[in-house]
């Protein structure tokens, strides 16, 4: 089939989805010789319109793993904000090297429904904004050739076919979407943190107003960097992309569970490419 353009689409608060959804976009663009876009629905100010895809227009759609699942604050603006028209379509996600668990297979029912012809999906690890101690760099050099790869082979598959005849790759065996993980911590427990918040060193903050900028869900304080007012996501954008290194959390039962992690998931975690037949 004949495409036009490649639009990559992502929600990504640290960054590693864009990274990896650009990436793929960028190398399918390049083998089918068409120009590609991005669409970065991680802000509020994002998320004012409504888009829709035509058939002549490929799109790779990103989501990080949030609990094994599409972040669940995030969940409704994949749901309503995007549409397509048979439009052919790449689903993938990353996650912190644990498990992608339920985020694929559910990121690619969701863009069914909303009419987009999904026909390959991915899970690439990357290092968990938890954590630097959890699979650090990542995705690194190989696993940017997968990448590479994959994209590739989401080109030819697109030359070859057409649309009307895409069938929605099967994650895993078809395995059900579960529900959410539950975190645990290092006793075993579920370790509970919802409410936790970031705090902020105020001996390191210069007051840049990064934090507030990059909350997707808009919840830190323009006033006062250091009140976040609404909810948290613990996406962690705030801490990874202070200069200063200003902010942190020091929940109890947070920190469990990231202790947990850091003794149970640094083993590599690799790719997972699946193609519809």
């Amino acid at each position: 089939m004949k495409i036009k353009s490649v639009c990559a689409v992502y929600f990504s608060p640290a960054g590693s989805t864009k990274s990896v959804a650009e990436r793929i976009a960028g190398t399918v663009a390049a083998a089918l010789e068409v120009p590609f876009r991005s669409i970065d629905f991680t802000l509020p100010s994002a998320r004012t319109e409504k888009y829709r895809f035509p058939s002549d227009e490929l799109v790779v759609f990103g989501t990080p793993t949030y609990a094994g699942r599409i972040p669940n604050k995030a969940l409704p603006f994949v749901q309503e904000l995007f549409e397509g028209e048979g439009t052919p379509a790449v689903s993938i996600v990353t996650y912190g090297n644990r498990n992608f668990d339920s985020s694929l297979t559910e990121l690619v029912e969701e863009m069914g429904k909303n009419g987009f012809a999904v026909f390959a999906a991915a899970a690439w690890a990357c290092r968990h904004v938890f954590s630097p101690k959890i699979a650090p760099g990542r995705p690194d050099e190989a696993d940017l050739s997968k990448i590479d790869t994959f994209a590739k082979e989401c080109a030819a598959r697109i030359c070859a076919g057409d649309a009307g005849s895409f069938k929605a790759p099967v994650i895993r065996g078809g395995e059900p979407v579960a529900p959410y993980y539950v975190p645990k911590g290092v006793d075993g427990q579920p370790a509970k943190f919802l409410k936790a918040k970031p705090l902020t060193d105020a001996a390191k903050c210069t007051n840049c107003g990064i934090c507030a900028k990059v909350c997707p869900m808009g919840s830190v304080s323009f006033e006062d960097y250091s009140v976040v007012t609404g909810v948290c996501i613990k996406c962690q954008a705030c801490v990874v992309k202070c200069p200063e290194g200003a902010k942190y959390f020091d929940d109890a039962a947070f920190l469990s569970h990231v202790q947990m992690l850091e003794q149970n998931f640094t083993r590599r975690s690799e790719p997972e490419c699946f193609f519809g037949e």
